[in-house]
C-alpha cells in the first residue's frame, strides 16, 4: 500500500462522479435554482418555519432517506446508508452536513423579481444552504453504492439568534445514524465575496457571542441640581468608554475582544435625572478561556465602577454560543477540496478568524470538523455595489448552487474514504 496521508487520500476523482451524476439527474441545475428562489419568496424566520419544513421533504422524498423531524423547531434529520462495505477493520463511518433554513425579520429591497414580500428576507443566504445541502443529498443518493459509511443531512432552524443546533442536538441530531458523526461539516454563503470563491482557515473561524446587560441604579433629582441626585445615566456613559479601555488593557489583542453597545436607554426629559439607566452589548471572543474570563470580569468590572460613583449596578454576561474552531485535519480536508475540485483560483486561506457568529460551532464543540465560507458575490456587479449579508439590499448570485452541492457531497465523500483509509 502507497504511504499516504490523509489529506492526500481525499478522493479528487470525486469532482469527476459527482459532475457525472449531476449531469445524469435531469434538471439538477435548474431544480436547485427554482427551490431557491421559491424559498427566498416565502422566507420564515425563527425555529417554527412549516412551509420550509414541507419544501426540504417534498424535495428529498424520492431518495430513500431515514427521515426524522424536529419536536421543538422545524427541523429535519435526513440519514443516507452507503451501500458499499467498509474495511473490517473500523467499525461504520458517519459524516454530517448542516444547511440552516431560517431568513431574517428583514423587509426586503432588492427588486428581484423573486423577492420576498412578507416582511422577512433571507438576507444572510440561508436559502441557498438549504438548496445546496438538497443537492449535496440528491449527488451522494445517486452514488450510494460507493459509500463507505452513512451520512446525515442537518436541515436546521433557528440559526439567527434562537439557538436551532442547540435544540437539535438536545433532540438526538448527531445520533440519527445510529452513531456520533465521525466528523461535520457546514458552509456559508457570502453576498459580498466574488461568486465561487472557498475560503476558510483551521483554529479560530468565527467568534463566540454573548450578551453584556446592564442597569445602573441611581437617585434621580432635578437637571439644574445634579449634585442633589446620584444620575445614572453620566456613570453609564462613563462605563461605555471605560469597557473598551478595559478590554484593550486587559485582553491580548492577537486573541481579541469586539465589544459593541447596541441598546442605551435612560430618562424621559433633557431636565430631569432618572433612578436608572441601561445598556447592552453583544461581545464576540475566539477562544474558551477568554470568553471565561469576560463572562467573569466584566460584570465584576461594572459594578466596582458603579461602587466608585457612589451608585450600584446590576451587571449580567450571557454566552450565548461558543467560537466555531475547525480542527486542523478536517480544515485541511475542506480547503483541499475547493482547490483540487475547482483549482487553486478558487480558494483563499482566510488569515484572520472572522467576526460574526453561527451555532454550528455547537457541533464542533462535540465533534471535529470544519465551517467555511462560499463568495457569492455577482461577477456582473460592481464589487462596491455588493451590499453585505443582514442588508435589505444583499443579493446572492445562484449560479453557485451547483458548485456548493458538489463541494458539500465531496468533502463527505473525502472524509468518508480518508475514515476508510484509516480503518
Amino acid at each position: 500500500m502507497t504511504n499516504t496521508t490523509p489529506t492526500d487520500a481525499v478522493p479528487f476523482s470525486a469532482l469527476s462522479l459527482l459532475e457525472g451524476a449531476s449531469a445524469a439527474i435531469p434538471s439538477f441545475e435548474s431544480d436547485l435554482v427554482d427551490f431557491r428562489r421559491e424559498m427566498h419568496a416565502e422566507p420564515e424566520v425563527g425555529l417554527h418555519l412549516p412551509r420550509t419544513q414541507a419544501r426540504v421533504l417534498e424535495a428529498i422524498k424520492e431518495l430513500n432517506l431515514e427521515i426524522t423531524l424536529g419536536q421543538a423547531a422545524s427541523s429535519v434529520v435526513a440519514v443516507l446508508r452507503g451501500g458499499a462495505t467498509q474495511s473490517a477493520l473500523g467499525s461504520r463511518s458517519t459524516v454530517l452536513l448542516r444547511g440552516d433554513m431560517d431568513a431574517l425579520p428583514v423587509a426586503e429591497q432588492t427588486g428581484l423579481s423573486f423577492a420576498s414580500t412578507n416582511g422577512a428576507m433571507h438576507a444572510c443566504g440561508h436559502d441557498l444552504h438549504t438548496a445546496g445541502l438538497i443537492g449535496a443529498a440528491r449527488l451522494l443518493s445517486s452514488v450510494r453504492d460507493s459509500l463507505t459509511g452513512d451520512v446525515i443531512f442537518m436541515f436546521q432552524p433557528g440559526e439567527e439568534g434562537h439557538d436551532g443546533a442547540r435544540i437539535m442536538l438536545e433532540e438526538g441530531a448527531l445520533s440519527a445514524a445510529g452513531r456520533r458523526p465521525d466528523a461535520a461539516y457546514a458552509l456559508h454563503v457570502v453576498s459580498d465575496m466574488p461568486a465561487g470563491l472557498f475560503t476558510t482557515r483551521a483554529g479560530s473561524y468565527m467568534a463566540a457571542f454573548g450578551d453584556l446587560s446592564v442597569k445602573v441604579l441611581g437617585r434621580g433629582g432635578h437637571g439644574s441640581r445634579p449634585y442633589q441626585a446620584l444620575d445614572p445615566i453620566q456613570v453609564a456613559a462613563e462605563m461605555l468608554g471605560a469597557l473598551q479601555t478595559y478590554i484593550t488593557k486587559r485582553f491580548n489583542v492577537f486573541d481579541p475582544v469586539v465589544l459593541s453597545v447596541g441598546q442605551f436607554h435612560g430618562g424621559s426629559a433633557s431636565n430631569v435625572i432618572p433612578d436608572s439607566a441601561e445598556f447592552s452589548a453583544s461581545v464576540r471572543s475566539f477562544s474558551p478561556g477568554v470568553e471565561a474570563r469576560l463572562a467573569q470580569e466584566l460584570p465584576d468590572f461594572i459594578r466596582q465602577l458603579a461602587t466608585a460613583h457612589q451608585l450600584t449596578a446590576e451587571a449580567r454576561f450571557t454566552p450565548i454560543m461558543p467560537a466555531t474552531i475547525n480542527h486542523e485535519s478536517d480544515a485541511e480536508l475542506w480547503s483541499q477540496t475547493a482547490r483540487n475540485f475547482y483549482g487553486d483560483h478558487r480558494f483563499i486561506q482566510s488569515h484572520n478568524p472572522r467576526t460574526g457568529s453561527d451555532d454550528f460551532s455547537r457541533l464542533l464543540v462535540e465533534v471535529p470538523g470544519a465551517y467555511g465560507h462560499l463568495g457569492a458575490g455577482s461577477l456582473d456587479v460592481d464589487p462596491a455595489e455588493w451590499a453585505p449579508m443582514h442588508s435589505p439590499r444583499a443579493t446572492f448570485d445562484d449560479s453557485i448552487l451547483v458548485d456548493q452541492a458538489q463541494f458539500m457531497a465531496g468533502v463527505a465523500l473525502g472524509k468518508l474514504q480518508e475514515l476508510e483509509f484509516l480503518g
